[in-house]
């Protein structure tokens, strides 16, 4: 493997893969806290009295906060030592998971999410980028698909058990739940992580600099165009199972766990391909999405042709943020936090946009449209790819 230069400036001196777990345990807690919600709904509007739309601002509000939270807090974090602001920021998704637990009306409750975006922004600002300073510079790709892991795992995991939770002993229960494992996270954080000393603070100018440099600049406009058009289709998967694919109610959630396990092989398959030709793989990524979306409506009709498509799209998609992030890091090599900063700011608004700009697809052009929509947005998005494709730091 050819190593990049983008490690060696924070490159320890041997590889923390202990540490490097606990973050991993850091993210699934990161991830299942964002979209924990998305099974509690109807429960959580029942008991404090509001309707599925407006409970549905328990996922959307923290990831609006996490976009704007992603550049703010390295930048008002300044000196402070990376190891102390991870900590703190695991801390207070534990004491927000508690909190929603233990609040007695909504507003309260959406209070709490509101703390969760903060929490949620500024770990992925540093986390995502964090292998380069636990490992040595030949093990960072494959520290970051570990670390990278985590979401695919709470996805499979983390949400399904929290619902269940939910399910049995009240929604009440899975927020406590949530803030259980974040004590857990926390303390294993406390005893493990190294110190890590800000060797640059970003501040606004670093901001400002990575969006003049044209790989991270194409990286951005990539994994905004993927986010929002996988977002703005995978939203609606349900109804496009059931209605274009003819598959009954029963078995969409099955087929949505096959869904994240196909996640989880993506995630690590493209983490080893990534490390090799960090262009070529993000450039395959995205054209397997495009194509695969793009073919749904013609070749998901049937039962076996929509599962088919959505294995593909699960493998796919599962491949994109430890891909892009490492894109990110090679293109960036002494800015990672500021890129990595941008990177998340841009996921999380695309997360938003995505599912917003699907809604408003289904509801005036029906599933097919939407589908054909969001496979025009990962073309241009294979199109912002191909514009780095002679970057020396990406080949």
């Amino acid at each position: 493997m050819t190593t990049t230069r983008a490690t060696e400036p924070h490159a320890p001196p041997r590889s923390r893969w202990v540490a490097v777990i606990m973050v991993t345990v850091a993210t699934f807690l990161v991830v299942t806290a964002e979209q924990l919600p998305i099974g509690l709904l109807t429960s959580v509007g029942s008991a404090l009295s509001v309707s599925e739309g407006t409970a549905g601002l328990m996922v959307t509000l923290p990831s609006l906060i996490a976009a704007v939270a992603a550049p703010v807090v390295p930048v008002l974090a300044g000196r402070m030592d990376r190891r102390l602001l991870l900590i703190g920021l695991v801390a207070l998704t534990a004491l927000a998971g508690l909190c929603s637990a233990l609040a007695p009306t909504y507003p309260l409750l959406l209070a709490a999410r509101a703390v969760v975006g903060v929490a949620i922004g500024g770990f992925w600002a540093i986390a995502g980028g964090l292998a380069v300073r636990l490992v040595a510079p030949p093990h960072v790709p494959r520290a970051t698909a570990l670390i990278f892991g985590g979401v695919g795992t709470a996805n499979v995991l983390g949400v399904p058990i929290g619902t269940v939770i939910g399910e049995l002993a009240g929604w009440r229960a899975a927020f406590g739940a949530l803030g259980g494992l974040g004590l857990v996270a926390f303390l294993g954080l406390l005893a493990i992580l190294p110190p890590l000393a800000a060797t640059q603070p970003v501040g606004l100018r670093h901001l400002a600099d990575q969006l003049r440099n044209p790989g991270v600049r194409a990286g951005i406009a990539a994994t905004f165009l993927i986010v929002v058009g996988h977002f703005a289709a995978y939203t609606y998967i349900s109804p496009v199972l059931q209605d274009l694919s003819g598959i009954g109610a029963a078995l969409v959630g099955p087929l949505l766990f096959g869904f994240g396990l196909a996640g989880i092989a993506g995630n690590f398959a493209a983490g080893a391909a990534v490390a090799r030709r960090p262009h070529r793989t993000v450039l395959v990524i995205v054209t397997a999405l495009a194509l695969i979306v793009l073919l749904y409506p013609l070749a998901g009709g049937t039962p076996a042709g929509g599962i088919a498509l959505l294995a593909g799209w699960g493998l796919a998609f599962g491949g994109v943020s430890v891909s892009l992030q490492t894109w990110m890091i090679r293109a960036a090599p002494q800015a990672v936090e500021a890129a990595s900063a941008l990177w998340v700011a841009v996921f999380n608004l695309a997360i938003g946009l995505g599912s917003l700009a699907g809604g408003t697809l289904v509801n005036a052009v029906a599933l097919r449209g939407d589908l054909w929509a969001a496979g025009g947005l990962l073309v241009l998005a294979g199109a912002a790819v191909w514009t780095a494709r002679r970057n020396p730091s990406l080949r």
